[in-house]
C-alpha cells in the first residue's frame, strides 16, 4: 500500500541519518517538496487522517520536517531531519510552528505580472484588461518594487488633469507583507488595500495576493463546511419522528441525548446501519449503498472540520454532493 511505502521511506531515512551520527557523522537530512513528501504516501493533499499518520510516523521515527508539513504550501521545500536530540545535537531551529502563514496560499508563490515605470501608459492598461487585474506591480527586477498601478490611480490622476504618459506618473506606494506573515494579518492587509504583495525569503517578490484570491481561497473551503452543513439538515429531517430517545441513546453508545440534533455524523451511520431501524423510515433504497455511503462522508466531514487549507480532494467533492444531490431529489418528490 502507497501508506506503508511512506512509512518505509522514512524508517530507510531515519536508519541513514542515526547511521551517520553512530559513525561520528553530520546526517544528511532530506530535501523536496510538501507535495512529493506526501506523495511517498500516495496523495495529493493533506487530510486529518494522513497528517496524523505521517506525524505519528515522524515522532516514532525521531524525525521532523523543518517548517512544518501541515502549513506551508504544497510546493514549498521542507527538510526532513532528525530530531536534536537524536541527533546528539543542539537545536538551531525552534518548535515546530503551527501558525498558517500567507506563503501558504498559492497566489504568494506564482511571480506576478509587472511593468516598468517608464513603459508606456497603455502599456500597463493593456496588461490589465488582457488579463483582469485591477492592480500592477511596477518594479525593476524580481526584487525592486517602485509602486503599483491601478485603476483608481489612473482615473484619479487623470480626473485631476495629471499627465499620464507613463506609468511613473500614475503609480502611487505599494503595499506588501513578508512570506511569514500570519495569514490572518495578511488577509486583514488585503481587506484593507484589496492587495498585498508578498516578498520571500530570498527578499524577492514572490507572489500578489489580491481580493480575488481570498474570495476563491474562501469558496473552495466554505463550500464543504455548508454541504455537510445541509447533508445533516436533510438527516435530521430523515429521522424525526421514527426513533424513541432509547433508540437514539443506543446509536450514541449511551451518551446523553434530547433528540435528533443532539446526534453526531458517526451516530446517524449508526443509527441508520441496522435493517431493523432502517426499515422504519419506509424509503425505497437500498441501505446497504446508502450507509456505505453515508459512512464515507463521515471520513470526509472529519477532514472538513481541520479547514485543510488544501480544500478536498475531486473525488472526496464528489461524494459529498452526490449525497446532497440525493437528499435534494428527495425532498423534490416529498420523500423526506
Amino acid at each position: 500500500m502507497a501508506v506503508e511505502d511512506g512509512t518505509e521511506k522514512l524508517q530507510k531515512l531515519s536508519k541513514r541519518m542515526k547511521d551517520a551520527v553512530a559513525n561520528g557523522a553530520a546526517p544528511t537530512p532530506e530535501k523536496l517538496t510538501i507535495r512529493d513528501f506526501l506523495g511517498w504516501y500516495g496523495f495529493a493533499r493533506r487530510g486529518s487522517w494522513i497528517s496524523r499518520r505521517i506525524r505519528n510516523d515522524l515522532e516514532s521515527l525521531d524525525l521532523r520536517t523543518i517548517p512544518d508539513f501541515e502549513v506551508g504550501w504544497l510546493g514549498a521545500t521542507i527538510t526532513i531531519q532528525l530530531r536534536p536530540e537524536a541527533a546528539n545535537s543542539v537545536s538551531t531551529v525552534g518548535e515546530i510552528d503551527p501558525t498558517v502563514r500567507v506563503g501558504s496560499l498559492g497566489a504568494s508563490n506564482k511571480s506576478p505580472v509587472s511593468v516598468a515605470p517608464d513603459a508606456p501608459l497603455e502599456t500597463a492598461t493593456t496588461i490589465m484588461q488582457l488579463n483582469d487585474f485591477s492592480q500592477l506591480p511596477v518594479m525593476q527586477g524580481s526584487r525592486d518594487v517602485k509602486g503599483i498601478i491601478t485603476w483608481q490611480s489612473i482615473g484619479s490622476r487623470m480626473a485631476l488633469g495629471v499627465e499620464c504618459d507613463k506609468v511613473r506618473n500614475c503609480m502611487e506606494p505599494h503595499r506588501e507583507v513578508t512570506v511569514n506573515t500570519p495569514l490572518l494579518d495578511a488577509v486583514a492587509e488585503v481587506s484593507r488595500n484589496r492587495y498585498v504583495l508578498v516578498r520571500g525569503d530570498t527578499n524577492e517578490i514572490t507572489g500578489i495576493v489580491t481580493m480575488s484570491d481570498l474570495v476563491d481561497q474562501f469558496m473552495n473551503l466554505a463550500n464543504p463546511f455548508l454541504v455537510i452543513g445541509e447533508i445533516e439538515g436533510y438527516l435530521r429531517n430523515l429521522i424525526h419522528g421514527k426513533f424513541t430517545i432509547q433508540e437514539m441513546k443506543g446509536a450514541a453508545r449511551g451518551r446523553e441525548i434530547s433528540g435528533p440534533a443532539d446526534l453526531t455524523f458517526g451516530d446517524y451511520c449508526s443509527l441508520l446501519g441496522k435493517p431493523e431501524r432502517w426499515d422504519k423510515l419506509d424509503l425505497k433504497v437500498d441501505r446497504k449503498q446508502f450507509v456505505e455511503w453515508l459512512e464515507e462522508v463521515r471520513e470526509i466531514r472529519n477532514d472538513v472540520m481541520h479547514f485543510n487549507l488544501d480544500g478536498l480532494e475531486d473525488k472526496h467533492a464528489e461524494k459529498l454532493n452526490g449525497l446532497a444531490s440525493f437528499f435534494r431529489d428527495m425532498a423534490r418528490v416529498e420523500a423526506l
